[in-house]
């Protein structure tokens, strides 16, 4: 099993969080395979996590439903290519399917050999095509040149869990080269208010869950205070923006909002800006 340290290691403590909708009589959404990946050692890192900050697995579960969501929402537009960067766990390519789709992953190569292996293990088409590599250093773009990505198609991109430990410079530049190089492109990606980075909420809660992360080698490092100024430094324009509170809202409205970190985590869709 990959080790569950560093960044690679939080693949395996989203994978439990998301398990988490599997156990609900009413689910945002279901997922089969995730249980694929998980063990006790999983469980045991994710309890760590969540142990002092609870309310950490509702952000994954609540930010699943919105990145399904507009996954099916820009398939059902045309989009022809699905891009997932930083993919970890994601078993979007196995639950989300549709005619003339291709998927695309980038990350880890040892990530993509654990997922790969348990899922032909159980006879499941992985249905993707799998880029070992890191999207930041290795040059994304030349990647998915080498692996039969079609600039001329429409593209949807599900970006999650990955701005928050990034730099300002890698997220822009990011940005602008799938704005740059994809003729229409749509972005979905989540993102911290600054003040959760800099440990700066006031909330005793908020910031042991950052120094959880950090003691797990896996800081928080980027956040991101105004997304149509950054949007726009990248030639993209914002679809669409909401908080964790919003979506808490919508699909738990009887349940009270249990922390102001859901008020400070944003999830966004942008897509090409138009030329004026």
């Amino acid at each position: 099993m990959v080790e569950i340290q560093k960044v690679v290691g939080t693949a395996f403590v989203v994978a439990e969080f998301r398990n988490d909708e599997n156990k609900q009589a009413h689910p945002l959404y279901r997922d089969p395979f995730v249980h694929l990946f998980l063990n006790r050692e999983s469980k045991e890192a994710a309890d760590r996590i969540s142990q002092s900050f609870p309310p950490i697995r509702n952000n994954v579960r609540l930010r699943t439903r919105y990145f399904d969501d507009r996954l099916r929402h820009q398939i059902d537009r045309g989009r022809r290519q699905i891009l997932i960067l930083g993919a970890g766990l994601d078993t979007r390519p196995q639950r989300i399917t549709a005619e003339g789709v291709a998927y695309f992953e980038i990350d880890a190569p040892e990530t993509q050999a654990f997922k790969k292996a348990k899922l032909e293990a159980s006879d499941v088409d992985p249905n993707t095509k799998y880029i070992g590599a890191d999207y930041v250093t290795d040059g994304m773009i030349g990647l998915l040149r080498r692996n039969g990505f079609d600039f001329k198609l429409p593209a949807h991109v599900i970006w999650e869990g990955n701005t928050m430990y990034l730099d300002e410079a890698a997220v822009c530049q990011i940005l602008t080269d799938l704005m740059r190089h994809i003729e229409s492109c749509s972005v979905s990606f989540d993102y911290f208010a600054e003040d959760v980075i800099q440990s700066a909420t006031g909330d005793p809660e908020i910031t042991s869950v950052v120094e959880r992360f950090a003691a797990m080698g896996a800081p928080w490092t980027y956040g991101i205070e105004n997304l149509a100024e950054q949007a726009a430094r990248c030639g993209a324009s914002v679809l669409d923006r909401c908080t964790v509170a919003d979506l808490h809202r919508t699909y738990w409205p009887d349940q009270p909002l249990a922390s102001p970190l859901y008020g400070r985590y944003s999830l966004c869709t942008l897509q090409n800006a138009v030329a004026s």
